[in-house]
């Protein structure tokens, strides 16, 4: 039988192996970077912000995903006359504790990427065209020399193409001594996903996946029927930081003037009811998680700015906190109702929400936590034919298929959340011809 051919994107891009072959069962590069915890330079600016790398110049900050998938996906998508694409944050295998195997900590990820890869597998060019990874590519600290075991081999099956915005970690850096990081902010994460130019990375350990060629840290992401505006929150464990807040934080590129810029270039098109806008930002603004609570700061920040540019967004995607969550928020003239979805959930580890959590719903002010969370890993499914926004949220079940864990519609023309079927009730499963490797 002939080989299905891979995708093969503008510029011969590349994305997954033509024979994957099976997962790997320990790390290729022993992951140690626990133990910068303990530097010098991290012990003394651990509460410090990194500075923003500079997006290049002369650059669109608006990639079109055409230019990485090339026009067969995107035909089908606007055949289909809607576009479906994969989301979720805090991928990155490391060991959580002594108690874990190295071979759990792999396995973890793997079965979230087996999952997701297996959609692309076997939705042909209908299925997912891309999958936006909301930060915490890498653990504990974003170097190089672990991207293959934690990145690249994870999803070497997955045969499109991945965007991220860094999460905390992939930011973070650690030095022999307390003057300088010994390496650069971001370094690792500009080298594999801001390249200058499509090519494969010195990271990969020889796997075909290109690097892609984001502008900054920070950009948007136009596709049919649907734009992702993602924004860096920088480096702290808590609260997310995306301006200065008036003067709290010392951050020069603040972001937020990009964010209006973008809110006002999409508002003709998304009134016109062409496309939803999702904004993605690694820190929650909301969450009720043990570790991790939400960012008001981030919050704040995004209701000034929906302000004044007269749009809210149709969801709001956040990593961080390793479970589910999904709250909705009530802002703007019209008492939009937008879902806030945190799925922290693709493989590192997994962390209950506040012990003085009561059920779901619960409503504070604007905000309802819907749902009672979920401490399962597993990521999102988006899908949008620019009238309606769906959001699933999957994990993979022990028989070998996917749990639908919950779901929700967002009817965009009235900026309602609408009912969505009877999985986020039931908890159906749902078959899935998923490989037992890759």
């Amino acid at each position: 039988m002939a080989m299905k051919p891979n995708l093969l994107g503008p510029g011969g891009r590349l994305f997954a192996e033509q024979q994957p072959g099976k997962d790997e069962v320990s790390f290729r590069v022993d992951n140690t970077s626990e133990a910068y915890y303990n530097s010098p330079y991290y012990e003394l600016h651990k509460n410090d912000l990194q500075q923003i790398p500079a997006p290049r110049k002369n650059v669109s900050m608006q990639l079109q995903l055409a230019d990485f998938t090339g026009p067969a996906i995107i035909s089908a998508i606007q055949q289909a006359g809607k576009i479906t694409f994969h989301s979720v944050g805090d991928t990155g295998a490391a060991k959580v504790n002594r108690e874990q195997t190295v071979q759990r900590a792999i396995q973890n990820e793997a079965e979230v990427a087996d999952a997701m890869a297996n959609d692309v597998a076997t939705g042909g060019t209908n299925g997912p065209a891309f999958f936006f990874h909301l930060g915490d590519v890498i653990y504990n600290f974003g170097e190089g020399q672990y991207y293959y075991d934690q990145f690249y081999e994870p999803f070497r099956a997955y045969d499109r193409p991945i965007f991220a915005i860094p999460g905390n970690h992939d930011g973070m850096v650690f030095g022999q001594g307390s003057s300088a990081p010994q390496v650069p902010t971001l370094e690792a994460f500009l080298n594999n996903f801001c390249a200058l130019t499509p090519g494969q990375s010195p990271d990969a350990g020889g796997l075909v996946r290109s690097v892609m060629t984001e502008p900054g840290v920070y950009f948007t992401l136009d596709a049919p029927y649907v734009s992702i505006i993602g924004l860096y929150s920088n480096v702290l464990d808590g609260p997310g930081v995306i301006s200065s807040q008036g003067g709290k934080f010392p951050i020069v590129d603040d972001q937020l003037a990009f964010l209006k810029s973008e809110l006002q270039r999409l508002t003709p098109d998304r009134n016109a009811g062409n496309r939803a806008v999702i904004i993605a930002v690694h820190h929650p603004p909301l969450s009720v998680d043990a570790l991790h609570a939400g960012s008001t700061g981030v919050q704040s920040d995004l209701d000034s700015v929906c302000q004044e540019a007269g749009l809210w967004p149709d969801a709001v995607l956040s990593g961080h906190a390793h479970l589910y969550q999904r709250f909705t928020r009530i802002a703007g003239p019209n008492k939009k109702e937008t879902p806030y979805l945190t799925a922290g959930s693709g493989g590192f580890a997994a962390t209950p929400p506040q012990s003085t959590v009561g059920k779901a719903p619960i409503t504070v002010g604007n905000d309802t936590l819907v749902v009672d969370p979920i401490v399962k890993f597993g990521y999102l499914t988006v899908t949008c034919d620019g009238k309606t926004l769906c959001v699933s949220f999957k994990s993979p079940a022990p028989n070998g298929g996917l749990a639908t864990l919950d779901s929700v519609c967002v009817d965009l023309t009235a900026g309602k959340i609408v009912p969505s079927g009877g999985a986020q009730k039931s908890g159906m499963k749902t078959k899935s011809p998923r490989k037992t490797s890759k």
